[in-house]
């Protein structure tokens, strides 16, 4: 039997997806991540503690683990984990990403020095630390530009500005967002780049000897002009023309060869214009939240299972994915507060199509929205014959859901 340590972090919603997926298999998975309490009766005596800020001792506790308990392979769920797990994979001999090429897809000022080397379109960017003074830089910036962190995900700290007058305030504001999220309230240089305008697609994928894979090509029906980027449907097929396909599936693997990335799944955002298709970013990891559901391949074989399979070196079956439309809505948090209750999920299930509701925050928890929060509301799933009814199907159904929140 298989034995694969999964990286998870204590706030990931994927644990259940993936746990299943290797019950399926019969793989075995030992958990690695940060508190054992929450995983403890799930899995037992198969946990690994680990610190995902430490990759070097955590890697030292994972060889010594795997002295008794060989793997078969080093899993990362979510971006916390892709350094530790490139790592760990390096010193067990396992096929893996090399670690710097990990380190330049989280750090967004490595990831676009990397796309300009290649020759990729990828937005002109600078970065300011945080202790410079904001009014003394904006007058040499490019309008309109975006402000984010290096190294969050999930638009968490990111903010279009359109004017000199008005980057102070959204400077000083990411900045405080990104202290918040550092147990030593450090606060990093930011990134500052032109912001690039058009419609946006998300490209999953596997890398295998360098060879990439494409999964899915998502599109984003709703723009994302900012200020904040929320993202809320993506929906598949891409209903682009081929040709259009085409050059996106090149640049993904381009931008993937610039980082240095070889194997394991990757998730990719592009933007494309009049300029042509633009490289946004490239993560060293498999889509986020429970996103993953809208794709099932082959005899309805999920995303997690073909990313544990590939990682341990198991036959791949055939895995086209399924032939009808499928759609996501990642549940926008409306305002802050406490939340009371989701009113109109069974309004919401009988729309045709709907094929699955999650509310993943429970009643009476504190919401945050973006650019300070981290999380979504929930995730709705549909099917349907056309992409377009798959759209439609899921904003029918988030018109007949009530927020309720307590100030």
């Amino acid at each position: 039997m298989a034995r694969i340590l999964l990286l998870i972090l204590s706030r990931t919603y994927r644990t259940h997806d993936f746990i299943e997926a290797a019950s399926r298999l019969d793989i075995e998975v030992v958990v690695g991540s940060e508190h054992r309490p929450a995983l403890a009766g799930l899995m037992q005596d198969r946990h690994l503690r680990l610190d995902f800020h430490d990759a070097g001792g955590s890697t030292a506790r994972i060889v010594d683990f795997a002295r008794q308990h060989p793997l078969n392979a080093v899993v990362a769920v979510d971006d916390g984990g892709t350094v530790l797990a490139a790592s760990a994979s390096a010193a067990l001999g396992l096929p893996h990403n090399p670690v710097e090429a990990v380190h330049a897809a989280r750090d967004k000022a490595m990831m676009r020095e990397s796309f300009q080397a290649a020759g990729l379109a990828t937005p002109h960017f600078t970065i300011i630390g945080s202790d410079e003074d904001p009014a003394l830089v904006a007058g040499s910036l490019r309008y309109p530009s975006v402000v984010k962190p290096l190294d969050l995900s999930g638009s968490q700290g990111v903010i279009k500005v359109d004017d000199a007058a008005s980057f102070p305030s959204v400077f000083k504001r990411v900045a405080a967002i990104v202290a918040a999220c550092r147990p030593n309230g450090d606060r990093p240089a930011l990134l500052v780049e032109d912001f690039i305008p058009g419609e946006e697609v998300a490209v999953e994928a596997l890398l295998g000897d360098r060879e990439l894979e494409v999964l899915a090509i998502f599109d984003k029906p709703d723009p994302l002009n900012g200020p904040f980027f929320e993202e809320t449907i993506y929906v598949t097929p891409s209903r682009l023309d081929a040709a259009t396909q085409s050059r996106i599936i090149d640049t993904t693997s381009r931008a993937a060869a610039a980082l240095g990335l070889r194997d394991g799944p990757i998730h990719a955002e592009l933007r494309l214009n009049a300029d042509g298709v633009w490289m946004l970013e490239v993560a060293a990891r498999s889509i986020g939240g429970l996103c993953s559901r809208t794709l099932r391949f082959g005899s309805g074989i999920s995303l997690e299972e073909l990313i544990l399979r590939h990682a341990a070196r198991l036959p791949l079956p055939p895995h086209q994915r399924e032939g009808r439309a499928a759609g996501v809505m990642m549940l926008p948090i409306p305002t802050a507060g406490r939340l009371h209750a989701v009113e109109g999920q069974a309004e919401a299930k009988q729309v045709p199509g709907i094929d699955g509701l999650v509310i993943t925050i429970p009643p009476n928890e504190t919401l945050t929205p973006l650019p300070e929060g981290d999380r979504y509301l929930g995730f709705m799933f549909a099917r349907g014959e056309t992409p377009a009814a798959v759209e439609a199907e899921l904003r029918q159904a988030h018109a007949r859901l009530r927020i309720v929140v307590d100030a």
